[in-house]
C-alpha cells in the first residue's frame, strides 16, 4: 500500500535525523494517513478512502460530493 493521500496527493518527504553530536542520517517523514469509510448521500453508499487528516478537514468544508470527481470506488 502506498503512503499517499487519495485526495491531496501528499506523500512521504525525506529529511535528516540529527544527533546531539550533529551526525546526520536520512529519514522519512510520513503523512498522517487515515483509512475512512465516508457516506456519500447523493449516491447512497459508503466509499472507503485513504486520506490525510488535512484532506479530511477540507472535505468537511467542501462536502463529500466532491469525492465523485476523484472516481473512487
Amino acid at each position: 500500500m502506498s503512503k499517499r493521500c487519495q485526495v491531496t496527493g501528499k506523500g512521504p518527504m525525506s529529511g535528516n535525523n540529527v544527533s546531539h553530536a550533529n551526525n546526520r542520517t536520512r529519514r522519512r517523514f510520513l503523512p498522517n494517513l487515515q483509512t475512512k469509510r465516508l457516506w456519500i448521500p447523493s449516491e447512497k453508499r459508503f466509499v472507503k478512502v485513504k486520506l490525510s487528516t488535512s484532506a479530511l478537514k477540507t472535505l468537511d468544508k467542501i462536502g463529500y460530493d466532491s469525492l465523485r470527481k476523484l472516481d473512487l470506488k
